[in-house]
């Protein structure tokens, strides 16, 4: 019994190792949406045209009914018009301004959501990916919360696109962007399908520069135009 219990101890001990090794690397990457909360919100209504884009473009593949949570909701700007109202978000001063919005924000990290398993009947991240630790585990955590037959909807900037490039070349001088990882669609899709995720289904949009966006951009189905690139992938399984 002795040998049995320190080995549970030393499982927990590893495990409270694990948690504090993704709680303070989260800690890193929020510490500039915690300083520049106003900068961050003056993006969405400077660049409104391309927001409305990428809100077009998610909502296009968002299902139209059930319960969705939000993975990195930060200040709201994609779940309040698009009916989330759950949220999770590791940083504190983004999670005031969305539970201002009505949004129901819970402290906690893309690589370990505080839910039971198939609790969400989908799930969205938008423009979450790039600020990840670990997008594999990202993924399996959002696999393990979505019911069977149930979404995942990733909207993200494709790394190889004209927007991508131009987030790269100038990221030094971009407080988010800086600590950022940018991915390819081409990258994005393993991941997707090493998590469990079957029937892939793409949109695109934002095919201007952002200076040059001046009205609400089209959608397309595919990916290798638009900068802006929402998948969503389905969870196998029958619906109860």
């Amino acid at each position: 019994m002795a040998e049995k219990n320190h080995v549970r101890i030393q499982y927990e001990l590893a495990n409270e190792r694990v948690e504090i090794q993704i709680y303070n690397k989260a800690m890193a990457k929020t510490e500039p949406f915690e300083r520049h909360k106003v900068k961050y919100e003056e993006w969405f209504e400077k660049n409104v045209f391309a927001y409305k884009s990428e809100l077009q473009a998610v909502r296009y593949l968002l299902p139209k009914r059930g319960t969705g949570v939000e993975i990195g909701v930060g200040t709201g700007r994609f779940a309040v018009p698009l009916g989330i109202r759950v949220g999770i978000e590791p940083s504190k001063a983004m999670r005031e301004v969305a539970q201002k919005r009505g949004i129901e924000v819970i402290d906690g990290v893309a690589e370990a959501l505080p839910f039971e398993d198939c609790l969400f009947d989908f799930a969205l991240m938008a423009t979450t990916i790039c600020f990840v630790d670990d997008i594999e585990a990202s993924f399996k955590e959002a696999f393990r919360v979505i019911k069977p037959a149930g979404f995942l909807i990733n909207g993200f900037v494709d790394r190889n696109s004209s927007l991508g490039k131009f987030y790269q070349k100038h990221r030094a001088k971009n407080v988010f962007y800086k600590i950022a990882t940018f991915y390819s669609v081409d990258e994005v899709i393993p991941y997707l399908k090493k998590a469990g995720f079957r029937n892939l289904t793409f949109t695109q949009t934002i095919f201007h520069t952002l200076e040059e966006t001046k009205k609400v951009e089209t959608i397309k189905e595919g990916y290798g135009e638009g900068s802006f690139v929402v998948v969503r992938g389905m969870k196998p399984g029958v619906k109860n």
